[in-house]
């Protein structure tokens, strides 16, 4: 952190779809979207609808959050301007979404429908090829979060979901790693699957040990490198920022 400016994102490339494509590519993608607005605390998509649309973000933080059969829920992401969320089936057989599209944040939208997205890659094999990168990224980022979740136990997942934040949302202050967003800890345990007690008695033992500080309601990472430690971060050479994030 020694070398890294005061004030500057932690990880400063949001690989989104744009990174995949050339110029070109990305002009026509946009050619195709229609613009939308949803203010915070709206919708895209509801788990359980069926759309056949894609959904490109300009601007604002979209929630992705699933929920189980007992009514627990999960946020399986959090997603910002230039990501992509690509929920349609792909094929002529209608599925139901697998999750919740929550707006948290004001957002613009530019809205694919699935024929016009098919038409186009039908028609450029480049920006068919540079589709299935981004597929491939993007199964990669979830991949990761699962090895995570299941191999460290609860510190380890908390440890994680706490430095994908801060590589997502992370602002470099004088004092640590300051994550852009509030976050409650029930927020925090619905990423992990865990109580918001248990979670609560983490996020003290780490404020103890040094490695966490909160100010104005927002969480510092005083030490970045014992957070790697208890997620096995560093045994992992295959999971730079680009795919550690949240």
């Amino acid at each position: 952190m020694a070398n890294e400016k005061t004030g500057e994102r932690a990880c400063s490339s949001n690989k989104g779809i744009a990174a995949f494509c050339t110029p070109k590519q990305f002009e026509r993608l946009e050619g195709i979207m229609v613009p939308m607005r949803v203010a915070a605390g709206g919708f895209l998509f509801w788990e359980g609808d069926e759309t056949e649309n894609i959904y490109y973000i300009r601007s604002g933080r979209i929630k992705l959050r699933k929920s189980t059969e007992d009514g627990k829920e999960y946020i399986l992401s959090i997603l910002q301007a230039g990501d992509l969320i690509c929920e349609f089936p792909g094929g002529q057989t209608p599925l139901p979404c697998g999750c919740t599209a929550e707006v948290t944040e004001n957002a613009e939208i530019g809205v694919i429908t699935q024929h016009e997205l098919e038409s186009l890659i039908r028609n450029d094999g480049d920006l068919a090829l540079s589709f299935m990168n981004w597929m491939a990224y993007s199964h990669r980022v979830t991949q990761s979060k699962f090895r995570d979740l299941l191999l460290f136990g609860k510190p380890g997942a908390l440890a994680s979901t706490l430095i994908r934040l801060s590589n997502s949302f992370g602002v470099v202050e004088t004092y640590g790693i300051r994550i852009d967003m509030k976050l409650t800890h029930a927020e925090l345990a619905d990423f992990i699957g865990a109580t918001r007690e248990s979670v609560n008695r983490m996020l003290n033992e780490f404020k103890e040990k040094e490695i966490l500080d909160f100010r104005y309601g927002k969480i510092i990472i005083r030490s970045l490198k014992a957070l790697q430690e208890i997620c096995h971060c560093n045994t992992c050479p295959t999971c730079p920022k680009e795919i550690c994030r949240i």
